[in-house]
């Protein structure tokens, strides 16, 4: 079969950039929604933040968890026979996960990526492999992480919420105070995604440190961080009056410096997270045709692949993003920067820690879950729970949809290549 390799090859390239893109148009707007929907960023600032940040994370740290998406779910050794099964069966599942993307832009609904491209995956390997081809387990922690990781990110979501209200706002002096822990937050950011991506995300790129390096690393790039931020905190001007019309006007600019260093961190944490969606399988096609057939389960992600995902990323994020930055902003629960502060630092931090673990999480979920977190921390009237109903079924509904388009292109590619 692998007479057709460069034309295999030609194809996952094309198919894989068309997924990026719909990871780009779809996705970001679950990683930049609380920073539109805060006001502290218009959304012409959140794509220009995305696209630096988003491509640096893709780039820098999207190693760990490609693996994962390419390896972990189908048992490859079934397939060492025919190795063409797999090569179609992953380019079906890049069709089929970017057209069901680009439907859900389209409409506005924030769906997972993730799940399209697991859906995808399982999909066709349960129909066109058998069912025993699919490491069930492996789909089992998945699965898993879907519940964990908004729970997760809600509860950290929770409590950075309370420890703003109690050292800031609900003291005698919210401004001073703000101007006083901001920093210290901004230090926060800067340091857990730093650290993490030095711990996990750099090994591909051939950059090992031990782990007093990473900390030294991370406690310097947090230190760099909170300057800058103390320097534009200073910069600000603050309005006496303002504050007797709305008692946080001047305490919530303050948080507006702290929305755009976290904004800067989620991008980054979403990049480095789902870039594997795109290009973990991808790399599957690459790596089968230039080893001539042979399915193997070790070999290196070449640069260029993770270059291509975060290039496609991009541009799906600067031509489509802004539909459903626009639908989400507000949707779930009324977001201050301060409020949009505590959800998006949460959802940063689950992202690039599963990143670092090389579980495949949603943006989506672990999203949700902190704003959701951040909503229950003010009461639950708070929250609109219709768009939260809305939100469950599009989820729901986004696995199978996957699942049966990739099933359909997977027969497809077998007519039309044989096998």
């Amino acid at each position: 079969m692998m007479e057709f390799g460069i034309i295999f090859i030609v194809l996952a390239c094309v198919f894989g950039l068309f997924m990026a893109w719909g990871v780009g148009a779809n996705d970001v707007a679950n990683a930049m929604a609380t920073s539109v929907g805060s006001k502290a960023l218009t959304i012409k600032q959140a794509i220009i933040i995305a696209a630096v940040f988003e491509f640096l994370g893709a780039f820098l740290a999207g190693g760990q968890v490609t693996a994962t998406i390419r390896k972990g779910m189908i048992d490859a050794e079934l397939m060492a026979g025919s190795p063409e099964l797999l090569v179609y069966g992953m380019m079906a599942s890049l069709l089929a996960a970017g057209i069901w993307l680009l439907i859900a832009s389209r409409a506005g609904w924030p769906v997972s990526t993730t799940h399209s491209i697991v859906g995808a995956i399982v999909g066709f390997a349960a129909v066109g492999l058998g069912i025993e081809a699919v490491h069930w387990a492996k789909v089992g922690a998945i699965v898993m992480s879907w519940v964990i990781s908004p729970v997760t990110s809600g509860a950290i979501a929770f409590l950075l919420f309370l420890s703003v209200q109690k050292l800031i706002f609900n003291t005698d002096d919210p401004l001073a105070n703000a101007r006083r822990y901001v920093p210290v937050y901004i230090f926060l950011v800067g340091f857990i995604v730093t650290l993490v991506t030095m711990l996990k995300g750099l090994k591909h790129v051939g950059l090992e440190l031990n782990m007093f390096q990473s900390y030294l690393v991370a406690i310097s790039v947090g230190i760099v961080i909170m300057l800058i931020g103390i320097y534009f905190i200073r910069r600000l001007k603050f309005d006496p009056n303002a504050d007797r019309e709305y008692h946080f006007t001047n305490v919530e600019k303050v948080f507006g410096i702290l929305m755009m260093v976290t904004a800067c961190a989620m991008a980054f944490a979403h990049g480095s997270n789902d870039v594997a969606n795109a290009v973990g399988p991808l790399a599957a096609v690459v790596s089968i045709v230039q080893n001539n057939g042979e399915v193997t389960q070790r070999s290196l992600m070449a640069p260029w692949i993770l270059l291509l995902g975060g290039i496609g990323i991009v541009a799906g994020l600067m031509m489509y993003g802004h539909k459903v930055i626009a639908t989400v902003g507000q949707g779930i629960t009324e977001l201050t920067p301060s409020r949009g502060f505590a959800a998006t630092l949460a959802a940063a931090t689950t992202v690039v820690v599963a990143s670092g673990t090389g579980l495949p999480i949603s943006t989506t979920h672990t999203l949700v879950g902190a704003v959701l977190g951040v909503g229950m921390a003010r009461g639950i009237a708070a929250v609109n729970m219709g768009v939260v109903r809305a939100i469950f079924m599009s989820w729901i509904v986004t696995l199978p949809a996957g699942a049966i388009l990739a099933i359909l292109f997977f027969f497809t590619l077998k007519g039309i290549f044989g096998g």
